[in-house]
């Protein structure tokens, strides 16, 4: 009988690469487009969050996250859970992955991907909004493409931004968010808000906004104006409108139309930039689908030097 292999965080990381995640992220919307079944659980202020997909060449995942949010004042972390990977050819079991592994890479390359094809390529002065554990995976990734970016990091409890700063070398701590939004070629935000901290009136020409951090119905990062002004890409369609406030909200309330929403990654071809002063706004859902590619991305890696 083969052993089922575990791919613990530290052992998994050593392996990857978060262009050849992006490259990985595309190749998989490449083929048949996804099933998805997500289903939400809520005892207000946690959230049991169940996602499953399946797309037909790379096989089947189901990630299981509890969101806590306050494990942390407990000594806790805040998300906790697990992903299995079934095979594409007969659904047997082929993997269990560090539930942390996953949601680190997936969700900064998936915003990765995006900045790639949205952002200016002379981007030099990337904002971190959040100094939480995905605001340390956002300044790992964007490195990666941006080897030449200074990257400053805003946060509401100022003690946690000095904490990152302290870890990362050269990362600067922004005093003033609207100042740094102003200056920033690329926001990239990864917040637990409920109401908009960023604004549209501060959004320069030229600017490429990524959000991450509203995963609920009731969250958002940016303002209607922000949205009025820039043109919005989502990963997807299915996961974002519907379910995440950051979209859904305006969208009931007529300030944002479908239309107005330019594609998803099925249609990476529109990703693309029509000028060097439009702004550009992209708003990472992140989705099973999504897992189950970094899943099959790191299983690949991991047997390829097993």
């Amino acid at each position: 009988m083969t052993e089922i292999p575990f791919i613990p965080f530290a052992e998994g990381e050593a392996l990857l690469d978060w262009v050849g995640l992006t490259d990985a992220i595309a190749a998989g919307h490449d083929l048949p487009k996804a099933e998805i079944g997500d289903t939400f659980l809520y005892r207000d202020p946690d959230t049991l969050l169940s996602r499953a997909a399946w797309v037909d060449g790379l096989g089947i995942a189901v990630k299981s996250a509890t969101i806590f949010p306050g494990n942390p004042a407990k000594g806790t972390p805040m998300i906790n859970g697990g992903v299995t990977l079934y095979s594409n050819a007969d659904g047997t079991l082929e993997a269990i992955i560090d539930f942390h592994l996953i949601t680190k890479w997936k969700t900064a390359g998936d915003s990765l991907l995006a900045a790639r094809r949205l952002a200016r390529p002379d981007s030099e002065n990337i904002l971190i909004v959040g100094a939480g554990n995905q605001g340390r995976a956002l300044h790992a990734a964007y490195s990666a493409a941006f080897p030449k970016a200074r990257f400053t990091v805003w946060n509401r409890t100022r003690g946690n931004a000095e904490k990152m700063a302290g870890e990362l070398p050269g990362l600067a701590i922004a005093e003033d968010l609207e100042m740094a939004v102003r200056g920033a070629d690329i926001v990239t935000s990864a917040t637990m808000s409920t109401d908009p901290l960023i604004r549209g009136d501060w959004l320069q020409p030229g600017q490429h906004i990524d959000l991450i951090g509203a995963y609920r119905p009731d969250m958002r990062e940016v303002d209607d104006t922000a949205l009025g002004r820039a043109r919005i890409f989502v990963d997807s369609f299915d996961t974002t409108i519907g379910h995440i406030g950051e979209i859904e909200i305006p969208l009931q309330a007529g300030t944002i139309t479908r239309d107005d929403m330019v594609a998803d990654y099925y249609d990476l071809p529109a990703f693309t930039r029509q000028s060097d002063d439009e702004i550009t706004l992209f708003k990472n859902g992140g989705g099973a689908h999504l897992d189950l590619m970094t899943s099959r991305y790191i299983l690949d890696r991991w047997t390829a030097t097993a």
